[in-house]
Parts: structure tokens; C-alpha cells; sequence
């Protein structure tokens, strides 16, 4: 009978190449799964926390542009073109990014947010909602009240998320999991880590994703 391989994914909801990866990722797991058919294992995904710019305030004054010119110190006309380089490959993935709605804010709590839906075994739908939200629909990911709302759409008891994200019911699970990518190393992200064994880092393609969940699997299978 086809087994499980577990893949667990750091990653920020603040970051464009996180919901790029995502959606290769994604793909990549239906082409490995199509090419295996019968004998395809399932394939367990596990989000954990990743803090790309953890002093960012929760309500940033400015646009991502204005905030990438006065937290990263890039010129103007340079953050326009990296922007725009990362919006014409976002939409190659199906994704329609619109920086100029986009609301930058401090992501911990939305990160608190992931752990709360994981525990009710929504964390991949709440992945989701939350990238779309930041990227597509210029919606705010860092207000308790916000975050609930967004909870609410994918079917999650409002009140009980504002009790959750109010008393920081799931803040030791995030910093436990950022504890951990230090341990691994990991600066960037997104990064995968296939089986407990094997790192993977960046947005790649769907291609290197399938055949790196081949390769772990039967490597495994040999043993």
C-alpha cells in the first residue's frame, strides 16, 4: 500500500516567492503523484513559521515599495523593476500580485494563526487565504480583527481565533519553529525539507519539486 512522505515548508506570508513556491510546489506534488499512479503516496505538508522582517509595525505607513527602499535601502527605480520582475513571474504561475493594494504589517500573528487552523486541520487552506489576501486582495494579515475575519471565510470559529491570537495561544509553537530553522540553517525562504532528510531551497520548478519526491521516494522504498 502507498505510504506518506512528509514535506514541511518554512515560509512568510510577507514573502512573494513563498506563494510562487507554493503554487510549484503544489504542482510539482501532481506531477509526481500522475507519474506514480497507483503506487503515489500521499503527500503530508506541514507549514511552519519564518519571520522575514520580524520590526516591521503592524500598521506600516508607506507602500512595499516606500518599505523596501527604507528597510532594505534599494533606490527607487530599483525596487520598481525587482517588483515588476516579481509580478510578471507571479502571473506565469497563475498568481495576480498587486503591490500598490498590498498592506505591508508584521506577520507573527498571522503566523499564530497558521498554528490555530493546523491544530484543527485547516493549516492549508488558512496558507492560502492568508497569501491571497496579503498579495492579491490587499487585505490586512496583522489585526487580531482582520485575521479573524479571513479565519471566518475558510469555516473557523471567529470569536474562538480573537481568544487564540489575543492570549498568543500559539506564539511558542511559532518561535519554536523558527528555533528549529535555525538549527537547519535556513536564512531564506521558502524552504523544504523533504522527509526530514533532505533541504530544498527556493521557488523551483515543478519539474525539480516532482523529481526530488521521486527520488526521496524511492530511496525510500529501497530500504
Amino acid at each position: 500500500m502507498p505510504g506518506t512522505l512528509k514535506v514541511d515548508i518554512w515560509s512568510d506570508i510577507a514573502c512573494p516567492w513563498c506563494y510562487i513556491g507554493k503554487r510549484k510546489f503544489d504542482r510539482g506534488i501532481e506531477d509526481f503523484r500522475a507519474a506514480a499512479g497507483d503506487d503515489a503516496p500521499a503527500v503530508e505538508v506541514a507549514y511552519h513559521s519564518f519571520e522575514l522582517a520580524p520590526d516591521t509595525p503592524v500598521d506600516f505607513e508607506g507602500s512595499e515599495a516606500e518599505f523596501l527602499q527604507s528597510h532594505k535601502g534599494m533606490p527607487a527605480s530599483q525596487v520598481r523593476d525587482m517588483l515588476g520582475r516579481v509580478t510578471a513571474i507571479a502571473n506565469e504561475t497563475g498568481l495576480d500580485y498587486n503591490f500598490d493594494a498590498l498592506q505591508h504589517t508584521n506577520t507573527v500573528k498571522a503566523h499564530q494563526l497558521l498554528h490555530y487552523a493546523k491544530s484543527r486541520g485547516r493549516q492549508l487552506e488558512a496558507k492560502e487565504r492568508l497569501l491571497r489576501a496579503y498579495f492579491i486582495e490587499g487585505r490586512h494579515i496583522g489585526r487580531d480583527a482582520d485575521l479573524a475575519d479571513l479565519a471566518a471565510e475558510i469555516g473557523l470559529d471567529r470569536d474562538d481565533v480573537l481568544r487564540s491570537l489575543s492570549e498568543n495561544e500559539h506564539l511558542e509553537e511559532v518561535r519554536a519553529d523558527q528555533a528549529l530553522a535555525q538549527q537547519y540553517g535556513i536564512t531564506g525562504v521558502p524552504f523544504f525539507v523533504f522527509d526530514g532528510k533532505y533541504g530544498v531551497s527556493g521557488a523551483q520548478e515543478p519539474a525539480s519539486f516532482a523529481q526530488v519526491l521521486d527520488q526521496v521516494w524511492n530511496e525510500r522504498e529501497k530500504v
